[in-house]
């Protein structure tokens, strides 16, 4: 039985800033769920380790589907390495969305 070989997960700035944004928003909702929002969105990165590339193939990255939160993951695999662009709201218009990703 052979190991898997576990590639790196690195979440840049920006998507970064974008996690950071969406806890926010959540922390000042009712149910102050900031926390668990970034505990739900760090499992679903996290999940990457198993299913990486087997998602769907939107403006030219993979797009990870958050299991508790309306958001998306958007990631590239490059040189042995995951990189999240972003994290965002499956809400928003797909042309903001795209200038987000040209960035």
């Amino acid at each position: 039985m052979s190991k898997r070989h576990l590639m790196h997960i690195e979440i840049l700035e920006a998507a970064q800033e974008d996690l950071k944004r969406g806890a926010l928003f959540y922390e000042s909702q009712r149910y102050r769920a900031g926390d668990y929002f970034l505990d739900a969105l760090s499992s679903d990165i996290d999940s990457l380790h198993l299913f990486a590339g087997i998602h769907p193939i939107r403006f030219g990255y993979y797009v990870l589907f958050s299991k508790r939160f309306p958001y998306v993951i958007y990631y590239k695999i490059e040189d042995e390495r995951m990189k999240i662009y972003a994290v965002l709201d499956q809400r928003q218009n797909p042309r903001t969305v795209r200038k987000r990703l040209k960035s």
